[in-house]
């Protein structure tokens, strides 16, 4: 390998940080991805450069492109909190903008064979993930009757049981007349979301019922399935809850739930912070 070899490489994991650019449509990008898999000693090159960048590959193919995350330390980490004050000058709101990510990619891909079939393609609507949620939220509401548990969580607590009693409060569409949606209401933090989305080439938007619909990307499909294993996640899943309005299945969770090894306090597509 070169040092005209080792500029390839870096040219290809640039291309790779540019979400909504498809290989199909540019010469150059494809050139490369064909490289990577015929080229094993380039292959291996420009994942050396991706893993001294902080960043983790998670596959490489014309379906993906160059797909990429950032690891936790990377300087290309999104923390949820750098998100939250981007997206809000609350910084309570941090609860809502983690829960709503969460939400998202649920919905996205209910099912375990969902995540794993490269085919699969999620839809959402805004209003079709908030009804969901609250209706999360009513569910862990009667958990918390059943076991006697009247008052709030403290702030510091893991888990969803911290922010949904946040959720449930606030309002959906806002206090307006004509039921605008504020950006302070539970739609609103949802729009924002799924645009942050949009925006890092995960969703595609296709119309503007329900508050807004979206499609999965292949690239949202691999964050999804590479943080499947978080807390948050499961713990979503595990209250089988049914979407409303929006013909999604059922959220059920996989077989072995019980064994799987845990982050707490995990989100997507973030890093804790």
């Amino acid at each position: 390998m070169t040092p005209a070899d080792a500029a390839d490489a870096a040219r290809l994991i640039a291309f790779g940080l540019q979400p909504k650019l498809q290989p199909a449509r540019d010469a150059e990008y494809a050139e490369l991805l064909r490289r990577h898999r015929d080229d094993p000693a380039f292959a291996r090159l420009a994942d050396a450069v991706a893993a001294g960048l902080g960043l983790v590959v998670l596959e490489v193919s014309t379906r993906a492109g160059m797909a990429v995350t950032a690891a936790e330390d990377s300087v290309f980490a999104v923390r949820m909190g750098d998100y939250a004050r981007r997206a809000t000058a609350d910084s309570g709101d941090r609860f809502l903008h983690g829960v709503a990510h969460l939400a998202v990619a649920a919905m996205a891909f209910p099912r375990p064979e969902d995540l794993a079939d490269d085919g699969y393609i999620g839809r959402v609507t805004v209003n079709g993930v908030d009804a969901f949620v609250r209706q999360a939220c009513r569910r862990l509401e009667e958990q918390a009757a059943a076991q006697g548990e009247n008052t709030d969580p403290t702030t510091d607590a893991p888990g969803l049981e911290a922010a949904w009693r946040v959720y449930a409060r606030r309002s959906a569409t806002g206090a307006t007349k004509d039921a605008r949606r504020l950006a302070g209401s539970t739609t609103g933090i949802i729009a924002k979301a799924v645009a942050f989305l949009v925006d890092s080439g995960f969703l595609q938007r296709t119309g503007d019922d329900a508050g807004g619909t979206y499609r999965t990307t292949a690239r949202y499909q691999l964050q999804v399935r590479d943080m499947a294993g978080t807390a948050a996640m499961t713990e979503l899943l595990e209250l089988g809850i049914v979407p409303v309005a929006d013909g999604s299945a059922t959220l059920l969770p996989p077989d072995d739930a019980d064994d799987l090894d845990l982050v707490a306090d995990a989100g997507l597509p973030f890093h804790s912070a």
